[in-house]
């Protein structure tokens, strides 16, 4: 083999192997998102009896952070102790999260930064990196110019405020502060303390992950597309303060501390398919490609769910087929009413689309 054809091999490889350890922190550890029914998707107001059908599993509580300043050989619930569950729903480019924490000592009574909070960074294309501008690659870079050119572009950092007495939510850190309001984000909470209390808050919102979100605003934005199995990269920090301003912990679910500002100190995440008590036993679905306008033959995709040993289409022009995924060809022009029936062991279904399938 020459070196010609090597090179590009070695090429394929080494972007593959980089792919793989892109999101490298805990790599032993997958953990999940719920993927939510489509009629029974989450209503950001603080009531969390949405989430009761998101099972026990997907729950990340205490004790699975390390506490990275050091000041505890474990989690220490007595201090602060989380639950986080996160969701997604086929079709819509978000992560929904549920947050609930109960602190000792809840801080919140200053304008800045200084504010008990939850800090989560998504990098959903897995492309690794730095993503802000201190650690940018080059270092002969301005810090301006890695700001507005780099910082939160390929990969999104979040301090959620819990709570944001007098401020806005969250400060999504980079100059793209676009993505923290409708309609790429939303958030409600429920609490009922004061500042120095001690209390349980619960925070329910999403977010759009971008694979490119630039200074620029949303006109050249990117959303990164979620599909079920898709594997992408996530994590979360919660810093806690407590009386004096001092912090009393810094809990991580990477074991990275600098997770907060490199996309490859993540852990991995999968979006979930949907749990098996939510789906019907056999549910038909299809999609349909023209592949030649001028021939008018349209392509159809099965894309049914469940266990299906037959399919029987009707392409609303006298003719049927009974392969999975026909390529029929029309012969005169027209709005057509396509039906497809599937069958399996337990049961059937059918999809009718009225007028989708349009040829001239």
């Amino acid at each position: 083999m020459t070196h010609k054809r090597i090179l590009p091999i070695l090429l394929v490889l080494a972007a593959v192997l980089q792919t793989t350890l892109m999101a490298q922190s805990r790599p032993d550890t997958t953990f999940k998102i719920f993927q939510f029914p489509a009629d029974q998707i989450p209503r950001i107001d603080g009531d969390v009896s949405d989430w009761d059908m998101v099972p026990a599993s997907y729950e990340i509580g205490t004790d699975q952070l390390v506490d990275d300043n050091g000041n505890y050989t474990e989690p220490d619930s007595s201090t602060l102790a989380v639950k986080v569950k996160v969701g997604w729903v086929e079709g819509m480019n978000r992560l929904y999260f549920l947050y609930e924490a109960e602190d000792d000592f809840w801080h919140f009574n200053e304008t800045g930064l200084k504010n008990d909070t939850y800090e989560i960074v998504v990098d959903a294309d897995l492309s690794g990196g730095p993503l802000i501008d201190r650690f940018h690659p080059n270092t002969r870079i301005g810090k301006w110019d890695a700001y507005f050119s780099f910082h939160g572009v390929h990969a999104q950092n979040y301090h959620i405020f819990t709570p944001p007495v007098d401020k806005d939510w969250t400060l999504a850190w980079g100059p793209q502060s676009w993505i923290k309001d409708l309609p790429y984000a939303n958030a409600a909470y429920d609490f009922n303390f004061e500042h120095g209390d001690s209390g349980k808050l619960t925070l329910e919102f999403w977010i759009t992950p971008f694979d490119y979100a630039g200074a620029e605003g949303p006109g050249r934005a990117v959303k990164s597309k979620l599909y079920e199995n898709k594997l992408i990269g996530l994590s979360w920090a919660v810093l806690d303060y407590d009386e004096g301003g001092g912090q009393d912990g810094f809990w991580n679910l990477s074991a990275e501390h600098t997770m907060y500002g490199q996309a490859s100190e993540l852990v991995m995440f999968r979006l979930m398919t949907m749990e098996p008590e939510f789906k019907a036993p056999v549910e038909a679905a299809w999609d349909f490609k023209v592949i030649d306008m001028d021939r008018r033959m349209v392509a159809f995709q099965d894309e049914s769910e469940g266990e299906i040993t037959s399919w029987n289409w009707d392409f609303g022009d006298g003719n049927t087929s009974t392969e999975q995924h026909p390529i029929h060809q029309y012969e005169e022009p027209g709005l057509y009413v396509v039906v497809l029936e599937v069958e399996g062991p337990e049961g059937k279904d059918r999809l009718s689309k009225v007028w989708d399938v349009a040829v001239r």
